[in-house]
């Protein structure tokens, strides 16, 4: 099978899903939707942005003349501190939901994004989120702790100050679920990391990675969905952030880097995407078949101004993807390691 010129599908080996590739659609004209190219806000510091140093946030708190990464309880939080109750009335079933919800500003600089930012204030932005995770999932009442960023408008972000969130909650969400699900069964089958025997064939074969260091790898998944989805996974089993040497957090934030700008320089845009790392979740258990990773979920298709739209077959169906994971990594390869703005 050609899988370059032939519709297939591929399946997800954290999720048991599967994903239809149509890589001959890449020839069809585009007259759909065009949206306005992402850039970087150009001042360090906005008096009406709510997360600068110093400014009042929406909620009337004042944020303190902070001067490198701070975060702070959302005032606008998805899921509050509540007691646990249920209800069900025939088919119909509801449950309380109990969590806290974090702001993680990663600079007090306005125009900075991951990409822009010096390797030692990245470091302690995973610091904190490695602190975080600690702090929250700490609490009886958190068992599971969601480290994300949404960046850019088209993303549905709020505010071009750089930053990220935190959703601690008391139930382990349906897509870490899944991903436990196929990870424990690899594991209680085969005594390995279901990811660490998915990395070494990547690297062994070396057609979707796009970044590689000492202790980390960037590739696009083989079953990837998004045109120019990503993943940055440790070569040592670790299942969680907490577990990260001195060294990995070095080579995490150099590859997290060195990632965003080949992303930006891919359309010449402040790449907008969703990230977010799975890890293993807090509630206490024997939770070492857990493989942590980050992913990239951006949303452009073949420009700046073009994107995927997951519509039609993708909400009644199933995922589906035009170009292919190889072709996607050998133009992320083929970007250069120098943000174009800088050049």
């Amino acid at each position: 099978m050609d899988i370059n010129n032939t519709p297939h599908r591929r399946k997800n080996i954290l999720t048991g899903e599967w994903v239809l590739v149509s890589p001959h659609r890449t020839k069809r004209p585009w007259q759909g939707k065009k949206d306005i190219p992402q850039q970087a806000a150009q001042v360090t510091y906005d008096p009406k942005c709510y997360l600068c140093p110093g400014n009042e946030r929406a909620g009337g708190v004042k944020n303190p003349n902070y001067n490198g990464v701070y975060s702070f309880s959302n005032d606008f939080a998805a899921l509050l501190e509540t007691e646990a109750e249920h209800l069900s009335d025939g088919l119909l079933e509801a449950s309380s939901e109990s969590g806290i919800c974090k702001v993680v500003c990663y600079s007090p600089n306005h125009g900075l994004t991951l990409p822009l930012m010096d390797e030692d204030a990245i470091v302690a932005v995973i610091k904190l989120w490695q602190d975080e995770y600690t702090q929250l999932g700490g609490n009886p009442n958190i068992n599971h702790v969601q480290i994300f960023e949404n960046k850019g408008a088209i993303m549905g972000c709020s505010n071009p100050h750089p930053h990220g969130q935190i959703w601690a909650q008391r139930s382990i969400p349906q897509e870490v679920q899944k991903k436990a699900l196929q990870q424990e069964k690899y594991w209680d089958e085969k005594g390995k990391s279901l990811l660490g025997d998915y990395l070494k064939q990547e690297l062994e074969a070396k057609e979707r990675i796009v970044l590689e260091n000492e202790t980390f790898v960037a590739l696009v998944p083989y079953w990837a969905v998004w045109p120019f989805e990503t993943m940055i996974i440790p070569k040592r089993h670790v299942a969680s952030i907490t577990a990260l040497t001195a060294q990995e957090t070095n080579d995490y934030a150099s590859i997290l880097k060195a990632l965003t700008i080949k992303y930006d320089n891919l359309f010449e845009t402040s790449f907008p995407y969703s990230a977010g790392i799975h890890q293993a979740p807090t509630n206490g258990k024997d939770n070492s078949f857990w493989h942590m990773h980050m992913s990239f979920y951006p949303p452009l298709l073949r420009s700046a101004e073009v994107k995927k739209f997951m519509v039609g077959y993708e909400m009644f169906a199933n995922p589906q993807r035009d170009i292919t994971a190889e072709q996607a990594a050998k133009r992320l390869n083929a970007c250069t390691d120098i943000h174009y703005s800088q050049t």
